[in-house]
């Protein structure tokens, strides 16, 4: 039984989707999967396991920022042998080409994190999105009549950022949104040789100053959570 989590042996699937909110893992859970358990309580943090389309899927809640998500994702890959993650989030657009409620893909996180320059004695690590989950994921998209956008997105190690003007220079170079958890989720999954994704729906416009509403977000997560879900059972485990 993991420190964090809690749950115990076999109570969490192979397959597995983190937003950060735990009660967003509560809908989620109980919107899309059959015979939803919950599994964990620790801290709060909540986590199930049920199916979907017959196949079992877990939801486990990560909490905010990259620090947490790399505890739960640690714990997931060491203590219950889970395959593949998927981050279900929202993000703040950056590209002119993004509108409120778009999809984004995430091929690659850059971030302004430390971590990995301790990991990497000081070198640059540029963590990947697994190839597999992130086509499926598209071919979803797609298949869903939505128009994802696919690209780096950056992970900021702060929500409020006291350097706003770095904004325009990621986006100047093609960095499609910020979110606060994805480089670390896909750092953790090369080091364990699992696989994951990070799909993240725009809820602001940090350029523009455009948001969402409630509702809207919760529409929105329901096409990020269908997209996610497909992908998940359309690549086979390792």
């Amino acid at each position: 039984m993991s420190t964090h989590i809690g749950a115990a042996a076999g109570q969490i699937a192979p397959r597995v989707l983190m937003p950060g909110d735990p009660l967003r893992a509560q809908w989620i859970a109980e919107t899309f999967l059959e015979d939803a358990t919950c599994v964990t309580r620790v801290r709060n943090m909540l986590g199930f396991t049920g199916t979907y389309r017959g196949e079992p899927v877990s939801v486990q809640g990560s909490g905010m920022g990259q620090p947490s998500i790399s505890i739960y994702a640690t714990e997931l890959f060491t203590e219950y042998d889970v395959q593949q993650v998927v981050r279900v989030g929202s993000c703040g657009a950056l590209a002119e080409s993004l509108a409120l409620r778009d999809l984004v893909i995430a091929t690659s996180a850059a971030t302004d994190s430390g971590a990995n320059k301790l990991r990497f004695h000081g070198l640059d690590f540029a963590p990947c999105a697994d190839f597999g989950l992130l086509r499926a994921a598209h071919d979803s998209a797609v298949g869903r009549g939505l128009a994802p956008a696919v690209g780096q997105i950056f992970s900021s190690d702060t929500f409020y950022n006291p350097r706003p003007e770095l904004t325009d220079l990621l986006a100047d170079h093609g960095v499609l949104a910020i979110e606060m958890e994805a480089n670390a989720l896909y750092t953790l999954a090369a080091a364990h040789g699992r696989q994951a994704l990070a799909i993240c729906t725009v809820s602001d416009h940090i350029r523009t100053g455009e948001q969402t509403t409630a509702a809207e977000r919760e529409q929105t997560f329901g096409d990020m959570v269908e997209v996610a879900l497909d992908a998940i059972l359309a690549v086979p485990l390792r």
